[in-house]
């Protein structure tokens, strides 16, 4: 497995930020569901734990949302670490539209 770790900024509250994110992963179920399976999120706090498959790998990882940045921590398989750049990169633009 390879490691996918980076930071997306974000000028919210922290609640804010917390509940777009939560909203975001529901709405990766509902867009993206003949592509993503098995998506599992569980939070404690402002953590979230996700895992699902996609395409027939299996990935998973963290979103800890703090005050002024979510940090995403994952884990991917070495087959898609060949796309792990453009992955992070389609990530932080999304996700910087969601947070702006």
């Amino acid at each position: 497995m390879a490691k996918m770790n980076f930071d997306i900024p974000h000028n919210l509250s922290q609640e804010q930020a917390l509940e777009r994110i939560k909203k975001l992963l529901s709405e990766a179920k509902k867009n993206y569901g003949d592509q993503i399976n098995n998506l599992q999120e569980t939070w404690e706090g402002n953590t979230g734990h996700f895992s699902f498959t996609a395409k027939g790998f299996d990935l998973s990882g963290s979103l800890t949302v703090l005050p002024n940045t979510i940090q995403l921590r994952g884990d991917v398989p070495f087959a898609v670490s060949l796309f792990k750049g453009r992955i992070e990169k389609m990530i932080q633009e999304t996700a910087g539209k969601l947070l702006a």
